[in-house]
């Protein structure tokens, strides 16, 4: 396994993700820094539940992928990879337009794991939306 080649600007982040996932759902990221990653995503239908509001699904991918973009940008100089172990949400209420704004901060920086801590917000009202934390297994190549 080679190591993951890194992007060094906001619009490259932006590219890779394009063809996949964060690119489907129209995420956007604003900032990728070594201790916090933001990133938005508009409400549209087609990322809602059948009753309007936005999908939870939706939001734990946009809080995933920050997490991980987020595991990506700070992975040590020996590291492959990573995979993620485990993610857990806790979801406070919903917006029905707009966007929303997800922050993710480290709570842990280890050398074989990483633990992250996101915030999804409703950007017009500032409403917290879900609060989510996962932990990354960092990969290395077996000799």
């Amino acid at each position: 396994m080679t190591r993951l080649a890194i992007p060094q600007s906001l619009a490259e982040w932006n590219e890779r993700g394009q063809d996949y996932l964060p690119g489907h759902l129209g995420m956007e990221c604003l900032a990728v820094e070594p201790d916090e990653v933001r990133m938005r995503m508009r409400v549209e239908p087609r990322k809602c539940a059948w009753n309007g509001f936005l999908h939870a699904g939706a939001v734990v991918s946009l809080a995933d992928t920050a997490c991980g973009y987020a595991t990506v940008r700070n992975l040590p100089d020996d590291a492959s990879g990573f995979t993620t172990l485990e993610l857990k949400s806790n979801f406070l209420g919903t917006t029905l337009e707009g966007d929303v704004i997800c922050v993710a901060r480290p709570a842990h920086k280890g050398r074989t794991t990483q633990v992250w801590d996101a915030e999804v917000r409703a950007e017009q009202t500032g409403k917290t939306i879900a609060l989510f934390r996962c932990t990354q297994m960092i990969l290395r190549s077996r000799s």
